[in-house]
């Protein structure tokens, strides 16, 4: 069975189950694993599906993937360009790490950092960064979520105001071409919000399916930034607007 068959297929699953499997389809069109692989990242790099942990879920400009989908999603990328971003904070510093999957491979990248002090929302950072005995560790107060370890709302903002950072690593859930970076959740974005004012330095971590995807809440432009980390090279507006603002770009190699 050819592509041009198995994708309208593929992707009529998806739109009735929710979740597609490479498992699942490879047994439903009787090919191999890599394969199915290969279609759903066709099918990811024409915008169709977003790829998660062993298959793929359809696109969505209103809600975000599942955590811990998230988390196996382009784990190498995410592991270069947490590489590149911890390379460039130095010891003796004070830094805040807020709440996504690639903080968290930051906050990794870390361990060997001498004398920092790391204020998080994210119970996660928290707990990784815990492992570095030169790291003090402040977790700011809030509601958790669950979900994801994170904690949001007036008192995390509370908390981070009363903090001068000499750099913040922030995530997003996706990057436009006008150079609006964009979340789904509200209460985060006001946390995020706080955090940019309250730093010298803006660090954003983002691979390159944040440049594919949307999402409908505005937390900052590239404008505040110091520098953008990815793993892929961006599209041309992306490229050309980080040059005119003066905003290092740093594409990492997975």
């Amino acid at each position: 069975m050819s592509q041009s068959i198995r994708y309208p297929e593929i992707l009529e699953i998806a739109r009735r189950e929710g979740k597609v499997t490479v498992e699942g389809l490879a047994e439903h069109f009787g090919v191999t694993l890599q394969t199915i692989r290969r279609d759903l990242s066709d099918l990811a790099d024409a915008g169709r599906l977003e790829r998660v942990h062993g298959g793929a879920v359809l696109p969505s400009g209103t809600t975000n993937i599942g955590y811990e989908d998230r988390r196996g999603l382009n784990a190498d990328g995410k592991a270069a360009m947490a590489s590149a971003c911890a390379a460039e904070i130095p010891h003796d510093c004070s830094v805040f790490l807020n709440i996504g999957t690639s903080t968290e491979a930051v906050a990794d990248r870390l361990l060997a950092h001498r004398n920092i002090l790391a204020v998080t929302n994210n119970l996660n950072v928290a707990a990784t960064l815990a492992r570095n005995p030169d790291c003090e560790v402040v977790v700011t107060a809030g509601a958790l979520r669950r979900s994801d370890g994170g904690l949001t709302g007036d008192l995390t903002e509370r908390t981070i105001r009363q903090f001068k950072f000499d750099i913040a690593v922030i995530g997003c859930s996706a990057i436009d071409e006008e150079g609006d970076i964009l979340d789904f959740d509200m209460q985060e974005v006001g946390v995020t919000r706080t955090i940019i004012e309250q730093s010298r330095k803006v660090f954003l971590v983002a691979d390159h399916t944040k440049f594919r995807r949307k999402a409908p809440v505005r937390v900052a432009a590239l404008s505040e930034l110091a520098a953008l980390f990815t793993d892929a090279p961006p599209p041309r507006a992306i490229v050309t607007r980080c040059r005119e603002l003066g905003v290092r770009l740093d594409v990492a190699k997975g």
